[in-house]
Protein backbone atom coordinates (compact mmCIF):
# COMPACT_ATOMS: atom_id res chain seq x y z
CA UNK A 1 0.00 0.00 0.00
CA UNK A 2 2.85 2.40 0.82
CA UNK A 3 4.42 1.86 -2.62
CA UNK A 4 1.08 2.47 -4.34
CA UNK A 5 0.55 5.68 -2.36
CA UNK A 6 4.02 7.01 -3.24
CA UNK A 7 3.52 6.10 -6.91
CA UNK A 8 0.19 8.02 -6.93
CA UNK A 9 1.86 11.09 -5.45
CA UNK A 10 4.51 10.92 -8.14
CA UNK A 11 1.87 10.79 -10.87
CA UNK A 12 0.06 13.83 -9.40
CA UNK A 13 3.29 15.81 -9.22
CA UNK A 14 4.13 14.87 -12.80
CA UNK A 15 0.71 16.02 -13.99
CA UNK A 16 1.24 19.44 -12.38
CA UNK A 17 4.64 19.76 -14.05
CA UNK A 18 3.25 18.82 -17.47
CA UNK A 19 0.34 21.24 -17.10
CA UNK A 20 2.69 24.05 -16.17
CA UNK A 21 5.04 23.39 -19.10
CA UNK A 22 2.70 22.19 -21.81
CA UNK A 23 -0.04 24.85 -21.96
CA UNK A 24 -0.81 28.33 -20.80
CA UNK A 25 -4.24 29.43 -19.73
CA UNK A 26 -5.73 32.85 -20.31
CA UNK A 27 -7.84 34.61 -17.72
CA UNK A 28 -10.90 33.37 -19.61
CA UNK A 29 -9.74 29.78 -18.97
CA UNK A 30 -9.06 29.08 -22.64
CA UNK A 31 -6.02 26.94 -23.33
CA UNK A 32 -3.92 28.71 -25.93
CA UNK A 33 -1.15 26.10 -26.26
CA UNK A 34 2.54 26.82 -25.88
CA UNK A 35 3.13 26.50 -29.65
CA UNK A 36 0.88 29.45 -30.56
CA UNK A 37 3.03 32.03 -32.32
CA UNK A 38 2.42 35.75 -32.44
CA UNK A 39 2.12 37.51 -35.78
CA UNK A 40 3.19 41.14 -35.95
CA UNK A 41 0.75 43.25 -37.98
CA UNK A 42 3.10 46.24 -37.84
CA UNK A 43 6.69 45.90 -39.03
CA UNK A 44 7.95 49.20 -37.57
CA UNK A 45 8.83 50.58 -41.01
CA UNK A 46 5.66 51.07 -43.04
CA UNK A 47 1.98 50.19 -43.25
CA UNK A 48 2.40 47.03 -45.30
CA UNK A 49 -0.61 44.79 -44.64
CA UNK A 50 -2.92 47.79 -44.16
CA UNK A 51 -4.64 50.35 -46.34
CA UNK A 52 -5.80 53.85 -45.48
CA UNK A 53 -9.34 55.19 -45.69
CA UNK A 54 -10.08 58.87 -45.07
CA UNK A 55 -13.63 60.20 -44.84
CA UNK A 56 -14.58 62.21 -47.91
CA UNK A 57 -11.42 61.13 -49.75
CA UNK A 58 -11.62 57.36 -49.99
CA UNK A 59 -9.11 54.54 -50.03
CA UNK A 60 -5.38 55.33 -50.01
CA UNK A 61 -6.01 59.04 -50.55
CA UNK A 62 -4.34 60.72 -47.58
CA UNK A 63 -2.85 64.08 -48.68
CA UNK A 64 -2.60 65.35 -45.09
CA UNK A 65 -0.68 62.25 -44.00
CA UNK A 66 -3.16 61.38 -41.27
CA UNK A 67 -1.60 57.93 -41.13
CA UNK A 68 2.17 57.58 -41.28
CA UNK A 69 5.11 55.73 -39.74
CA UNK A 70 7.63 57.84 -37.84
CA UNK A 71 10.57 56.60 -35.77
CA UNK A 72 9.21 53.08 -35.68
CA UNK A 73 5.72 54.15 -34.57
CA UNK A 74 2.39 54.43 -36.34
CA UNK A 75 1.47 58.11 -36.12
CA UNK A 76 -2.25 58.87 -36.35
CA UNK A 77 -2.59 62.63 -36.50
CA UNK A 78 -6.34 62.74 -35.87
CA UNK A 79 -6.70 65.72 -38.20
CA UNK A 80 -9.22 63.93 -40.41
CA UNK A 81 -11.58 61.06 -39.65
CA UNK A 82 -10.73 57.66 -41.06
CA UNK A 83 -8.85 54.46 -40.34
CA UNK A 84 -6.20 52.02 -41.35
CA UNK A 85 -7.72 48.66 -42.30
CA UNK A 86 -6.05 45.26 -42.36
CA UNK A 87 -5.91 43.54 -45.72
CA UNK A 88 -6.79 40.22 -44.08
CA UNK A 89 -9.79 38.99 -42.09
CA UNK A 90 -9.32 37.30 -38.71
CA UNK A 91 -11.24 35.08 -36.29
CA UNK A 92 -10.25 33.37 -33.03
CA UNK A 93 -7.30 35.41 -31.87
CA UNK A 94 -5.75 37.63 -29.23
CA UNK A 95 -5.04 41.09 -30.58
CA UNK A 96 -2.60 43.33 -28.72
CA UNK A 97 -2.38 47.05 -29.47
CA UNK A 98 -0.04 49.34 -27.54
CA UNK A 99 -0.84 53.04 -27.84
CA UNK A 100 -0.31 56.43 -26.27
CA UNK A 101 -1.99 59.79 -26.83
CA UNK A 102 -0.20 62.72 -28.39
CA UNK A 103 -0.93 66.31 -27.33
CA UNK A 104 -2.84 67.45 -30.44
CA UNK A 105 -6.62 67.47 -30.92
CA UNK A 106 -8.67 68.72 -33.84
CA UNK A 107 -12.13 70.06 -34.67
CA UNK A 108 -14.84 68.97 -34.14
CA UNK A 109 -13.27 67.37 -31.03
CA UNK A 110 -10.59 69.93 -30.24
CA UNK A 111 -11.90 70.38 -26.68
CA UNK A 112 -13.43 66.90 -26.34
CA UNK A 113 -12.01 63.73 -24.80
CA UNK A 114 -9.26 62.18 -26.92
CA UNK A 115 -10.97 59.54 -29.03
CA UNK A 116 -10.07 56.57 -31.23
CA UNK A 117 -10.89 52.88 -31.34
CA UNK A 118 -10.13 49.36 -32.54
CA UNK A 119 -12.82 47.99 -34.84
CA UNK A 120 -13.09 44.19 -34.84
CA UNK A 121 -14.95 41.91 -37.26
CA UNK A 122 -15.10 44.69 -39.85
CA UNK A 123 -17.08 43.69 -42.94
CA UNK A 124 -18.84 45.27 -45.89
CA UNK A 125 -17.90 48.41 -47.79
CA UNK A 126 -15.27 50.88 -46.69
CA UNK A 127 -17.07 53.87 -45.19
CA UNK A 128 -20.32 51.93 -44.87
CA UNK A 129 -20.92 53.49 -41.45
CA UNK A 130 -21.27 57.30 -41.64
CA UNK A 131 -19.00 57.36 -44.67
CA UNK A 132 -16.03 56.63 -42.42
CA UNK A 133 -15.75 53.04 -41.19
CA UNK A 134 -16.78 49.53 -42.12
CA UNK A 135 -19.56 47.95 -40.09
CA UNK A 136 -17.90 46.34 -37.08
CA UNK A 137 -17.71 45.76 -33.33
CA UNK A 138 -15.66 48.43 -31.59
CA UNK A 139 -13.37 48.23 -28.62
CA UNK A 140 -13.37 51.91 -27.75
CA UNK A 141 -10.26 53.93 -27.02
CA UNK A 142 -11.28 57.23 -25.42
CA UNK A 143 -10.15 59.13 -22.35
CA UNK A 144 -12.08 57.63 -19.44
CA UNK A 145 -13.83 55.03 -21.60
CA UNK A 146 -11.18 52.77 -23.08
CA UNK A 147 -12.61 49.25 -23.14
CA UNK A 148 -16.21 50.25 -23.84
CA UNK A 149 -17.88 48.09 -26.52
CA UNK A 150 -19.82 49.72 -29.34
CA UNK A 151 -21.85 48.16 -32.15
CA UNK A 152 -20.87 50.05 -35.29
CA UNK A 153 -23.57 48.43 -37.40
CA UNK A 154 -26.62 48.96 -39.56
CA UNK A 155 -29.14 48.56 -36.73
CA UNK A 156 -30.00 44.95 -37.61
CA UNK A 157 -29.23 41.66 -35.90
CA UNK A 158 -26.32 41.16 -38.30
CA UNK A 159 -24.31 43.41 -35.95
CA UNK A 160 -24.99 42.81 -32.27
CA UNK A 161 -23.57 41.69 -28.96
CA UNK A 162 -24.79 40.58 -25.56
CA UNK A 163 -23.17 41.58 -22.30
CA UNK A 164 -23.99 41.19 -18.62
CA UNK A 165 -24.74 44.61 -17.15
CA UNK A 166 -25.40 46.26 -13.81
CA UNK A 167 -28.86 47.63 -12.93
CA UNK A 168 -29.20 50.80 -14.94
CA UNK A 169 -29.15 54.14 -13.17
CA UNK A 170 -31.38 56.89 -14.49
CA UNK A 171 -29.60 58.99 -17.08
CA UNK A 172 -26.56 56.70 -17.13
CA UNK A 173 -25.27 54.16 -19.61
CA UNK A 174 -25.22 50.37 -19.55
CA UNK A 175 -22.22 49.20 -17.53
CA UNK A 176 -20.59 45.77 -17.78
CA UNK A 177 -20.93 43.66 -14.63
CA UNK A 178 -19.79 40.07 -14.43
CA UNK A 179 -22.82 38.11 -13.26
CA UNK A 180 -25.19 40.95 -14.17
CA UNK A 181 -28.31 40.74 -16.31
CA UNK A 182 -27.81 39.95 -20.02
CA UNK A 183 -28.48 42.79 -22.42
CA UNK A 184 -28.37 42.52 -26.22
CA UNK A 185 -27.71 45.61 -28.32
CA UNK A 186 -27.73 46.27 -32.07
CA UNK A 187 -26.34 49.77 -31.62
CA UNK A 188 -24.99 51.96 -28.87
CA UNK A 189 -22.51 50.87 -26.24
CA UNK A 190 -21.69 48.83 -23.15
CA UNK A 191 -19.42 50.80 -20.81
CA UNK A 192 -16.41 49.15 -19.17
CA UNK A 193 -17.01 48.08 -15.58
CA UNK A 194 -15.57 51.11 -13.75
CA UNK A 195 -16.32 53.96 -16.14
CA UNK A 196 -16.77 57.08 -14.03
CA UNK A 197 -20.53 57.78 -13.76
CA UNK A 198 -19.62 61.48 -13.89
CA UNK A 199 -17.68 61.10 -17.15
CA UNK A 200 -17.57 64.26 -19.24
CA UNK A 201 -16.62 64.62 -22.88
CA UNK A 202 -13.77 67.03 -22.21
CA UNK A 203 -10.15 66.84 -23.26
CA UNK A 204 -7.90 65.39 -20.57
CA UNK A 205 -10.72 63.70 -18.65
CA UNK A 206 -9.55 61.31 -15.92
CA UNK A 207 -11.95 59.09 -14.00
CA UNK A 208 -11.32 58.25 -10.37
CA UNK A 209 -10.98 54.52 -11.15
CA UNK A 210 -9.36 54.75 -14.58
CA UNK A 211 -7.11 51.88 -15.63
CA UNK A 212 -5.83 53.86 -18.60
CA UNK A 213 -2.58 55.69 -17.99
CA UNK A 214 -2.23 59.48 -18.34
CA UNK A 215 -1.61 61.19 -21.67
CA UNK A 216 1.88 60.46 -23.01
CA UNK A 217 2.23 57.08 -21.30
CA UNK A 218 1.90 53.73 -23.09
CA UNK A 219 -1.21 51.60 -22.68
CA UNK A 220 -1.87 48.02 -23.73
CA UNK A 221 -5.25 46.92 -25.08
CA UNK A 222 -5.84 43.19 -25.57
CA UNK A 223 -8.92 41.88 -27.37
CA UNK A 224 -9.42 38.14 -26.96
CA UNK A 225 -11.80 36.71 -29.57
CA UNK A 226 -12.92 33.09 -29.24
CA UNK A 227 -15.92 32.07 -31.32
CA UNK A 228 -18.67 34.60 -30.64
CA UNK A 229 -17.09 35.94 -27.44
CA UNK A 230 -14.95 39.07 -27.09
CA UNK A 231 -13.06 40.02 -23.93
CA UNK A 232 -11.24 43.32 -23.53
CA UNK A 233 -8.23 43.86 -21.27
CA UNK A 234 -6.65 47.23 -20.53
CA UNK A 235 -3.17 47.18 -19.01
CA UNK A 236 -3.78 43.62 -17.84
CA UNK A 237 -7.21 44.24 -16.29
CA UNK A 238 -10.34 42.58 -17.69
CA UNK A 239 -12.60 45.57 -18.30
CA UNK A 240 -15.38 44.24 -20.54
CA UNK A 241 -16.83 41.05 -21.99
CA UNK A 242 -19.44 40.28 -24.62
CA UNK A 243 -20.89 37.11 -26.11
CA UNK A 244 -23.29 36.14 -28.90
CA UNK A 245 -21.29 38.66 -30.90
CA UNK A 246 -22.11 38.94 -34.58
CA UNK A 247 -20.31 38.84 -36.90
CA UNK A 248 -17.53 36.61 -35.60
CA UNK A 249 -14.78 37.46 -38.07
CA UNK A 250 -13.59 40.28 -40.27
CA UNK A 251 -10.90 42.85 -40.84
CA UNK A 252 -9.36 45.07 -38.14
CA UNK A 253 -9.52 48.87 -38.28
CA UNK A 254 -7.73 51.45 -36.12
CA UNK A 255 -9.43 54.83 -36.12
CA UNK A 256 -8.48 58.46 -36.51
CA UNK A 257 -11.13 60.50 -34.71
CA UNK A 258 -9.86 63.95 -33.84
CA UNK A 259 -6.97 63.09 -31.52
CA UNK A 260 -3.29 62.42 -32.09
CA UNK A 261 -2.24 58.88 -31.21
CA UNK A 262 0.88 56.75 -31.51
CA UNK A 263 0.93 52.95 -31.84
CA UNK A 264 4.07 50.88 -31.27
CA UNK A 265 2.68 47.35 -31.44
CA UNK A 266 -0.09 45.58 -33.31
CA UNK A 267 0.22 41.85 -32.74
CA UNK A 268 -2.10 38.91 -33.18
CA UNK A 269 -1.94 35.39 -31.76
CA UNK A 270 -4.20 32.77 -33.38
CA UNK A 271 -6.34 30.85 -30.87
CA UNK A 272 -8.22 27.58 -31.15
CA UNK A 273 -12.01 27.90 -31.07
CA UNK A 274 -13.90 26.13 -28.29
Amino acid sequence: MKKVFLFSLALIALSFIMDGCGTTKSKQGASTGSKAKSISLFNGQNLDGWYKFVKGRGRDNDPKNVFSVEKGLIHISGEEYGCITSNEEYSNYKLTVEFKWGPKTYSPRVDKARDSGILLHSIGEDGGYSGTWMYSIECQIIEGGTGDFLVVGDGTKKFSLTSNVAPKQQGKGNVYLAGGQPLTINGGRIDWFARDPEWKDVVGFRGKNDVEKPVGQWNKVECVVIGDKVSAYLNGVLVNEAYHVTPTKGKIQIQSEGAEMFVRKVEIVPLASN
